[in-house]
């Protein structure tokens, strides 16, 4: 069945539109709108989910969410993806505006080309294409936030939560991640390591170098327990993920004095986890490594957490077989599929359904003059239609 009412979106003009809009998060700023009109006249059903606080700011700033939906059977493929961005840098360091969307000698440039923006726009693209010829024997949805480049608080996780509630049945989806490396399709994204960031305070008494035992020195209990910590080897690796890792990222005294024992020092540290742990077996070790370390000097050691996913693998079949062979039928090259890499909101989106992540290369993103050449974007437009064709022929 055709449908020529349906307009065919161009995907290097969506991406502009989107770029245009400077969308650094926690800020809007109209990206979700240009979206919304733009799927709504696709035929979806649109659904903005806002969580945080009207007035709020940074973890707390309140968030804007879209989950768009076409058709109500199954099986249901979604797309999810973000709109936000992060801060430009110094904007005289870019060779064009960074929200300018300036195309020069077929290389679009600003900030969200690659990261992820373009992504969007390619997917979208793709989806009206098939719309436009016919349609899916099932559904179509897009599950985009403006919180992942942020805390990730209000964003992708509180969507999942409420569509969960709901009962909405997702069946997989596709994370638009830059996740190419060196060329366009060469590699996808089947899992990811969990994270978990740790700070510890260790409480002394402040005093005089010469009096030592007037005072209670916190450095050296810390300095210990960051040693016996980062000294501890994890695991050796896990099926498709590579060994776990704990990096202290700063031991932090703040003592500008050369005659004073300080009163506290504090550390953080992160670990990128493999699914040998999770972030509750984790915590548990540190407190309890915490907790010898302060049982064995006397000085309180005060403990925060912040565990932000768990790692998850999408195991191999109907589902990453098809999106393999359509990105190989479409540019030669079959992706290799990898779990490097950092965080991706597609950790939460596991809880849904099977879930993988395919787009851009990323070489560029987050940098100063991020950009894509057009012709990428048009061939992920392409791709991301095959993979849709492909995964509802074998989904039915």
């Amino acid at each position: 069945m055709s449908h020529a009412s349906t307009p065919v979106i161009d995907p290097v003009e969506l991406t502009r539109d989107l770029i245009r809009i400077p969308s650094v998060t926690p800020a809007d700023e109209g990206a979700m709108d240009v979206l919304e009109r733009t799927l709504t006249g696709l035929g979806f059903t649109c659904r903005r989910l806002a969580f945080g606080e009207p007035d709020g700011v940074g973890a707390q700033a309140r968030i804007e969410n879209l989950y768009a939906r076409r058709g109500t059977t199954g099986p249901n493929l979604c797309f999810a993806g973000h709109t936000d961005v992060v801060p430009t840098g110094s904007t005289e360091a870019w060779s064009s505006a960074p929200f300018g969307a300036e195309v020069k000698n077929g290389v679009l440039y600003g900030r969200g080309a690659v990261d992820m923006k373009g992504g969007i726009a390619a997917w979208v693209a793709a989806v009206s294409k098939i719309l436009a010829e016919g349609d899916v024997p099932g559904s179509l949805s897009f599950l985009i936030t403006g919180d992942e480049e942020g805390p990730a608080l209000h964003g992708t996780k509180k969507v999942v939560e409420a569509l969960m509630a709901e009962g909405e049945v997702i069946d997989a989806c596709v994370v638009g991640e830059p996740s190419s490396q060196q060329r366009l399709g060469d590699m996808i994204k089947i899992g990811r390591r969990g994270s978990l960031n740790t700070w510890f305070t260790v409480h002394g008494k402040q005093g005089h170098v010469a009096y030592p035992d007037r005072a209670a020195n916190p450095v050296p209990v810390l300095a210990k327990l960051a040693a016996t910590l980062a000294a501890h080897r994890l695991d050796e690796g896990y099926e498709a993920f590579q060994p776990s890792n704990l990096e202290l990222t700063t031991l932090d005294v703040g003592n500008t004095a050369t005659n004073l024992i300080p009163a506290e020092a504090r550390g953080r540290l992160n670990i990128r986890f493999n699914p040998s742990h999770t972030g509750e077996s984790l915590m548990a070790w540190l407190n309890a490594e915490a907790g010898k370390a302060q049982a064995e000097s006397g000085l309180r050691i005060e403990v925060e957490h912040m565990h932000s996913g768990d790692a998850f693998l999408t195991q191999k079949g109907v589902f990453v077989e098809a999106v393999q062979d359509a990105v190989e039928a479409e540019l030669g090259i079959r992706p290799e599929a990898s779990t490097t890499g950092g965080t991706s909101d597609a950790r939460f989106i596991r809880a849904l359904c099977p879930v993988l992540e395919l787009g851009l290369v990323g070489q560029t993103m987050h940098q100063i003059d991020e950009r894509v050449p057009t012709a990428e974007l048009e061939a992920l437009a392409a791709t991301y239609e095959r993979v849709i064709r492909t995964w509802f022929a074998r989904a039915a």
